[in-house]
């Protein structure tokens, strides 16, 4: 079955391939249900669900009693029809196939990633309006909706649910003049995100559920063969961790676009304005001649104005979010190695005892080491001993040795993970914020909201670091003595790989960090030198906890280990 051709007119885009719709209401803002009804956006978008219903309906003796296979003029002309209460209305078709129908259309419009979009200029009274102009939309959706269906089915409804109709998140958009260096001008009339209106939960879907892979470096500055314009990219500002980045999109990439502002704190027009960015990302833009592995990303160092430009490919394969999160963070951790910070890839966790103590604890370990899930098991063995815990960094941060002092700050304000690492409890407490990543698979992902910009990018000081061990057959923790076999350890970055990326079996990655460190080896060996001789000089915890998850995922043998690591955290 061939994908239909994408709607593209200056007030709506909608690209049935990526199940993605992009409303402009600048171009024209609809008003009324009779508008609704009479303009080339519903138009173009019913021709567009007839196709589809052509491509999946089985051929009938009949085809002009079917109302699915009707000329989007007939269909339209039946809708009008209706609402103005004409009695040849139904002459043809009968109410209870055109109701059916009608469902069959709201539902596929609703099954599309739904964003408006608003520019403003500066001082612009729309500025403290666009959630409310965006509410008359969805109201004037809902509204068309129920007129029609309540006068096919010839009574009002007994239940109204109150869905979002017309569309699933808004942003307010902006024309800002940074510190564009030369060689740049190809991204000078592409707005930025000013502000971002979700309604969670969102549920959303990409063609591709697991990244694959690494990115690598390439010759070439990406921006060279950037063909994106205003129409078709927008950029989310972000700052990660104390990382300025800004993140250039593609339309058909919005899912994670707006994913991002679960993850990364989005920096506000004065970060922006007059200021150049350390990171810039050029997502769902081909790469350049010379590339290897043209289906990844690669990275390029602008040595002359310092900044780090990332490249992802547009295809299927990089719908999958992890993509789009690993490319930003394998960005930051450059620019911090090339700072003499060390990227850490792994969660930090402040938490809070009963009896007063704070103790913060790094867990450490690639994809699948059993990071998260240790987090849980030490929540569920906890009982009431532990107050609270405040997630620092859920995925990635940095070790800054400054003098003699060792800090940790984090990079992301949310938290990326696994619908299955996550406690029914956790899930269901975050639902009314998360934004849901293909939830009916393997590899379900989640995107929460977990801390404040402010507190991530804090000075905190490291009680205890623990490597997730998911391959030896042990229970417990242990604490390494000797420091040159605690490097080894951590540097090898060992593991049973789990289903969360394209490996299989025994891995092992340069410090467990395959985004940064791994591409920067040489850079960052002498800083993992300095970090391990600052632990053992102040006597630190520098240990591994055994998750037992590539052996036989024994929930008891986990609980037990964060049990003995309870233990050693108020012995501290």
């Amino acid at each position: 079955m061939q994908t239909p051709a994408a709607i593209d007119l200056a007030s709506f885009y909608a690209n049935p391939d990526r199940n993605v719709a992009v409303l402009d209401y600048n171009s024209r803002f609809i008003t009324s249900i009779f508008d609704l009804v009479n303009s080339d956006e519903l138009a173009d978008f019913v021709r567009l669900f007839l196709d589809e219903q052509r491509d999946r309906t089985p051929e009938v003796a009949d085809a002009s009693t079917t109302f699915n296979l009707v000329t989007p003029q007939v269909y339209l002309a039946t809708i009008k029809a209706i609402l103005t209460d004409q009695p040849d209305a139904f002459a043809q078709y009968q109410k209870s196939e055109i109701l059916a129908s009608i469902e069959d259309l709201y539902s596929y419009y609703r099954t599309y990633l739904r964003v408006a979009t608003m520019t403003i200029k500066q001082n612009d009274v729309v500025a403290s309006e666009f959630m409310t102009i965006d509410q008359r939309f969805n109201d004037l959706v809902i509204r068309l909706y129920r007129t029609i269906e309540e006068k096919l089915q010839g009574h009002a409804n007994h239940v109204y649910r109150q869905v979002s109709a017309g569309s699933s998140a808004c942003m307010l958009l902006q024309e800002l003049n940074w510190q564009m260096p030369a060689g740049y001008e190809k991204l000078k009339d592409i707005r930025f995100i000013d502000r971002l209106m979700l309604r969670p939960p969102m549920m959303l879907h990409t063609k591709s559920n697991k990244r694959k892979g690494t990115f690598t470096a390439t010759q070439v500055n990406p921006i060279t063969n950037f063909k994106g314009t205003e129409d078709d990219f927008f950029c989310y500002p972000a700052m990660i961790g104390e990382s300025l980045a800004y993140i250039y999109f593609h339309r058909d990439y919005m899912a994670s676009g707006l994913a991002l502002a679960n993850l990364f704190q989005l920096a506000d027009a004065k970060q922006v304005a007059d200021h150049k960015p350390d990171l810039v990302l050029l997502f769902g833009t081909p790469g350049v001649a010379t590339d290897t592995d043209a289906e990844n990303g690669h990275y390029f160092y602008d040595q002359a104005n310092d900044i780090y430009v990332g490249q992802v490919p547009y295809n299927d394969q990089t719908t999958y979010f992890g993509y789009m999160k690993k490319m930003c963070l394998t960005l930051h951790n450059l620019h911090m190695i090339a700072q003499k910070r060390l990227p850490i890839h792994g969660s930090m966790m402040k938490i809070t005892f009963a009896n007063g103590q704070t103790k913060t604890v790094v867990f450490f370990g690639d994809s699948g080491a059993g990071k998260s899930e240790s987090i849980e098991a030490l929540q569920q063995v906890a009982d009431d001993q532990i107050v609270s815990m405040e997630t620092i960094f859920d995925d990635m941060g940095s070790f800054t040795l400054q003098g003699k002092e060792l800090y940790a700050q984090g990079t992301e304000t949310g938290a990326f993970v696994r619908l299955d690492d996550l406690s029914s409890e956790v899930a269901f407490n975050n639902m009314d914020r998360g934004i849901y990543m293909n939830p009916e698979q393997k590899n379900a992902r989640v995107i929460i909201p977990a801390n404040t910009w402010p507190r991530i990018v804090m000075h905190h000081h490291i009680d205890m670091w623990v490597y997730a061990n998911n391959y030896d057959d042990a229970v417990g923790v242990h604490r390494f003595t000797d420091q040159e076999t605690a490097k080894a350890t951590f540097i090898a970055g060992k593991r049973k790989a789990l289903g969360t990326t394209d490996e299989v079996g025994m891995s092992t990655t340069f410090f467990a960090n395959p985004f940064g460190p791994v591409q920067e080896q040489a850079a960052t060996q002498p800083i993992i030198d300095a970090v391990f001789d600052r632990l053992f000089t102040d006597d630190v915890y520098v240990g591994e906890i055994y998750t037992h998850l590539g052996n036989d995922k024994s929930q008891d043998k986990l609980n037990e280990s964060a049990r003995q690591l309870l233990a050693e955290l108020l012995a501290l």
